[in-house]
């Protein structure tokens, strides 16, 4: 999704969110003027990333540390049960309305 915002001009920032203790720590490091939060179930995140997969319990620790981010975003959508075209779809009519 990153790839195709930055084609079309959008400056865009993908911190490590996950990683950090930090809850606010995406406020701290990019300030954004839009946070789009990209969720996906256990399933869907096994199906595409087989070699990351860390188990439930990591997706779990995953959705804590990102629980900040998520009840701030601007747009949230579950990706879970849609293919690549669907998910740039649904950000880009959010974009266009947003920033009209």
């Amino acid at each position: 999704m990153a790839h195709s915002l930055k084609e079309v001009g959008f400056e865009v920032r993908q911190p490590a969110q996950e990683h950090s203790f930090v809850p606010d720590m995406w406020q701290r490091l990019s300030k954004p003027d839009v946070l789009i939060f990209l969720d996906v179930d256990y399933t869907h995140f096994q199906q595409r990333r087989p070699i990351n997969d860390g188990g439930p319990d990591y997706l779990v620790e995953q959705y804590r540390r990102l629980a900040h981010a998520q009840r701030h975003c601007d747009f949230y959508l579950n990706t879970s049960g849609l293919d690549v075209e669907e998910v740039k779809t649904a950000v880009f009519k959010f974009l266009q309305t947003h920033f009209k």
